[in-house]
This record gives C-alpha cells, sequence and structure tokens, in this order.
C-alpha cells in the first residue's frame, strides 16, 4: 500500500482513487492507515465479501482475503484485475499507471479516428 501512497498524485492526475480493503478490525486498520495513508481503507472484510468479488479465502491466521485487486474504468468497468492464491500476485502502482496510460491514449485515439 505504501507504493500506491508514493503514486497518489501521479494516480490522481489520470484520474485514478485508490481504495483498500482489509479483514482487519477498525482498530487495526487505523494503525496501519496511521502509517501514512492518505486513501481510505475499509475493515471487516469477511468470506463472504471474499466469495462476492472471486477473491481466494485462506482460512490459517483466522481466515482472510488473499490479494485481490482491481482497476476499474469508467462507469465501474473491469479494466484489469489480480487474483493471487498466496503472496506473490500483486499489481504494482507502476504497473496500474502504465494500464491507465495506455487505455486512455487507445481511448482517446479511438476518439479522434
Amino acid at each position: 500500500m505504501a507504493a500506491y501512497e508514493e503514486k497518489k498524485e501521479e494516480l490522481e492526475a489520470l484520474g485514478a482513487s485508490i481504495y483498500a480493503v482489509s479483514v482487519d478490525s477498525l482498530e487495526h486498520a487505523g494503525e496501519v492507515a496511521a502509517k501514512g495513508l492518505t486513501f481510505p481503507v475499509a475493515y471487516g472484510a469477511t468470506k463472504e465479501d471474499a466469495d462476492s468479488i472471486g477473491a481466494w479465502w485462506s482460512e490459517d491466521r483466522g481466515g482472510y482475503i488473499q490479494p485481490t485487486e482491481f482497476l476499474l474504468g469508467r462507469g465501474g468497468v473491469v479494466l484489469g484485475a489480480m487474483y493471487a492464491s498466496g503472496p506473490v500476485g500483486r499489481m504494482a502502482a507502476d504497473e496500474a499507471i502504465r494500464l491507465i496510460t495506455n487505455r486512455e491514449r487507445r481511448r482517446l485515439e479511438q476518439a479522434a479516428g
């Protein structure tokens, strides 16, 4: 999440917003956010929430959602998604920026053409 915080201004310049969701309690999510995050961090995600988005749910350590990321376009259209079943498989902030930039360039080219 720190990498997204570092790139927040660049993402906002592209019209993007950042949100995080965690299984953590309000208190723990607040502690994480207090480490310098300025975007919303939701808390209390459940297995039902994971199931509703197709995320992998791990039962160990009390249960938690494996990293699941969505890049949404105008109108909520999913432009990209990453589903992990372990600690590998996260979309880097730079990758999100490239995807948004390329998508926007193609959209403008189609509108002009």
